[in-house]
């Protein structure tokens, strides 16, 4: 091997900083490490937020639409906070430095969760088993630790998909084939941790209580952020870029202040560094594209661009620049489809919740119960049924037919995965259907669980998790792929935004079904007694809009140019 050869050519250092040598750092030695701290963060995070909602209701007190609707806003809250964590490190800290700070306020935020739900004043009063009143201190303090972790958690989802597709040099074929099996892989472990979390730990705040439920998550945080450290000789480190957001306004800035310019038809003569490298520290050049060209007057050299002899970024930018800012344009079209898959998503840990807590949650005649949120278990298990297929058995036939080297591409991949989640909640609705067709044929109307088997779900629950294999990995690996090397936690963050976006828009159709529905004395579709409602009407709606949110994302995806970069990093 030559020795230019021995060391990574994507900008990648070591933890010394100095450039990162192939045989010691990254690839699948590195990434144990960052997969086993994901399977730990996501068993404490789904360990504590899959029940929530019931503890909302059950433990401080709250109406079913209040529960639903304060569980979807800390959820959307734990997916917007990652555009604090991705700016912290595409400018500043770099990913490994944001994913250890960040973590450590997590683990503080699970700490005070645990005492909120266990230490005698700051654990709600009870006065039977689902009997319980919070006073305005506890519930505040409960939400304290919850927005902690949302804080904590926002350092974290940005960064670990980059970090752990980091490990791998863009410039390297072999290495470049092996990345995208590891956002499959990266996938699979957090569905590990959810696993167990939906398994065991559903079941001991059910049971046992709910001090032990939130504070066995805690100690996973904690092992999370240790096996995170084990590995940090083995790490690769992009450099962060400086502010992301700084160099979109000069490119918009510039655009504007040269409305007039006219872009020459020979491309070459806009303004670029002369280096091999780019302007922006730990980021290859970029290929000139020719669509959004208002941008291009940004990199159009006229005599003012120039101060005391030196180049003003608020007056001239780069190619690679301007490019960087058409790249994140591209990607909003796309972002905004997956917001209605999120609201999708979303169900799980609200309505599905609600409409089991109601059902036959026995197994056989025994009087052991299944708590709702356990169903979730069975998402898990269609995502780690799923990725092995996919990653073994789809890829391989799809790439015959295709001749694409990963079988699909994302946006193909993507979109699949809108079309299943269709069909989750058109199972989810007909449930519902039947479940009040029996209501009302044997009037089961004050009966706290009917007897209807609870497992009647679990297709719903498969479908979103087969959805989950196509849309949320591809769009993991898109939005890594298709970000500028120096925005890529940015657009992981951009990403994970739809999930905010989602459980907002969720939180707003509850407010507004229940507002419309709920007039002139009626009960409304979501009531705290299901079997008056209509949650089947709901279902219904979320399916319709996704049927039309599939189409916008077809006709979007046949209009996308994917970006081409050049060169490579010393």
């Amino acid at each position: 091997m030559a020795e230019d050869d021995m060391y990574t050519k994507d900008g990648t250092v070591d933890y010394h900083g100095n450039r990162a040598d192939k045989r010691k750092t990254g690839t699948w030695k590195a990434c144990p490490y960052i997969l086993g701290n994901e399977c730990c963060e996501r068993l404490a995070y789904y360990g504590m937020s899959s029940n929530l909602v019931l503890y909302f209701k059950k433990q401080l007190h709250q109406h079913s639409a209040t529960a639903s609707k304060n569980a979807s806003n800390w959820s959307g809250t734990c997916y917007i906070t990652p555009l604090i964590g991705a700016f912290i490190a595409d400018a500043y800290l770099g990913r490994y430095w944001t994913i250890a700070c960040f973590s450590i306020i997590y683990v503080i935020g699970m700490t005070l969760l645990t005492l909120s739900a266990s230490v005698s004043g700051l654990k709600p009063k009870c006065y039977g088993k689902d009997n319980c009143h919070a006073t305005d201190t506890q519930a505040a303090v409960c939400f304290l630790a919850l927005y902690l972790i949302a804080l904590g958690t926002g350092g974290i989802k940005p960064c670990v998909s980059s970090y752990g597709a980091d490990q791998f040099d863009d410039t390297d074929e072999f290495e470049k084939k092996r990345k995208a099996s590891f956002f499959n892989w990266f996938y699979f472990s957090i569905n590990i941790g959810a696993l167990i979390a939906s398994s065991l730990l559903i079941w001991i705040q059910d049971n046992v209580g709910w001090g032990w439920g939130f504070g066995i998550p805690a100690v996973a945080m904690a092992i999370a952020v240790l096996s995170f450290f084990s590995g940090t000789r083995l790490y690769r480190n992009q450099k962060p870029g400086g502010s992301p957001l700084t160099r979109i306004c000069q490119v918009i800035l510039a655009s504007l202040r040269k409305y007039k310019a006219v872009v020459p038809a020979d491309k070459s003569i806009l303004y670029e560094t002369a280096d091999a490298e780019s302007a922006i520290k730990g980021s290859r050049k970029l290929d000139h594209t020719t669509d959004f060209s208002f941008f291009d007057r940004a990199a159009v050299v006229v005599q003012t661009d120039q101060v005391k002899g030196s180049v003003d970024p608020w007056r001239l930018s780069t190619v690679t620049q301007v490019e960087e800012l058409k790249a994140i344009v591209r990607l909003l079209p796309i972002w905004a489809t997956g917001i209605i898959f999120a609201t999708v998503y979303n169900q799980m840990g609200t309505l599905f919740v609600l409409q089991g807590s109601i059902m036959d949650i026995r197994i056989g005649p025994s009087s052991f119960e299944i708590p709702p949120a356990s169903l979730s278990i069975f998402d898990t298990v269609s995502v780690l049924f799923w990725v092995p297929v996919y990653d073994q058995v789809i890829v391989p036939l799809a790439r015959k037919f295709t001749g694409h080297k990963n079988g699909l591409t994302q946006l193909q991949r993507m979109g699949i995965g809108l079309f299943i989640s269709i069909f989750s909640m058109l199972s989810a609705g007909i449930l519902e259907l039947v479940r009040l067709r029996s209501v009302r044929r044997h009037n089961y109307y004050e009966l706290e669980h009917m007897p209807m088997s609870i497992f009647w779900q679990v297709p719903q629950y498969f479908l979103i998790g087969c959805a989950e294999v196509f849309t949320f990995i591809g769009q993991l690996e898109f939005f890594y792929e298709q970000a500028p090397d120096a925005m890529r936690s940015l657009c992981s963050a951009l990403q994970l935004t739809t999930v905010a976006l989602g459980s907002y828009l969720c939180s707003l159709l509850v407010t507004i079904v229940t507002k419309v529905s709920a007039r002139h004395g009626k009960l409304g579709w979501i009531p705290d007694n299901l079997n008056y409602g209509h949650l089947d009407y709901f279902f219904w709606l979320l399916a319709v809009l996704s049927v039309l949110n599939l189409g916008a994302f077809i006709f979007i995806a046949r209009w996308y140019t994917y970006k081409r970069p050049v060169g490579t990093l010393k």
